[in-house]
């Protein structure tokens, strides 16, 4: 009888185990990331043009400091943006029988924005204390549209001056071709 409860008692551990390290076969869904509920909620209003930036560091002046110019780069790159990009494409074969391909593809972007803004303020800030001491920072940043609608004009007349300067050249090359006959 001893030996029947111990086969019992073995069976039912050995359930238990098996069925903690089964774990649960339902795919996880993603968990959303932190932020507070104002952040990224706004893009404009009649006197602002909002961007948003967050960083993660273990100085909350860093992570205030980060969280500001990844806003205001966001800002640089809504407003003006040059990118480059490059792809490069590698395919090899090794063997004769039974060959192996290997394939790479490697794409690098790469974005460059330049823009000098005024009056650019901090309208919303937020920093937490993280579970593993770090800070994170939330900053969402007020660009004046005026400031805003200004550079466009300005890049607007440089580009157009630019156009003129092109068409006047063209023109002065066509008169001097129609009069030296060639």
């Amino acid at each position: 009888m001893k030996l029947s409860t111990m086969m019992i008692l073995l069976i039912v551990l050995t359930g238990l185990i098996l069925s903690a390290c089964g774990g649960n076969n339902a795919a996880k869904e993603p968990k959303k990331a932190f932020e507070p509920a104002w952040y990224g909620q706004e893009t404009e209003n009649d006197t602002y043009m909002f961007t948003y930036g967050n960083a993660e560091k273990t100085n909350r002046n860093m992570a205030e400091q980060a969280a500001g110019a990844n806003a205001i780069a966001e800002a640089a790159v809504r407003i003006e943006t040059h990118v480059k990009t490059m792809t490069k494409n590698f395919m090899s074969e090794a063997g004769v029988d039974n060959p192996e391909v290997t394939a790479l593809t490697e794409t690098a972007t790469k974005i460059i924005a330049n823009q000098k803004f005024n009056g650019a303020t901090i309208t919303k800030r937020d920093v937490y204390t993280m579970e593993n001491n770090r800070y994170m920072a939330f900053i969402q940043y007020g660009i004046p549209k005026a400031d805003v609608n200004k550079s466009l004009v300005d890049r607007i007349k440089k580009e157009e001056a630019l156009y003129n300067r092109f068409r006047a050249t063209q023109s002065f090359e066509e008169l001097e071709k129609e009069t030296s006959g060639k």
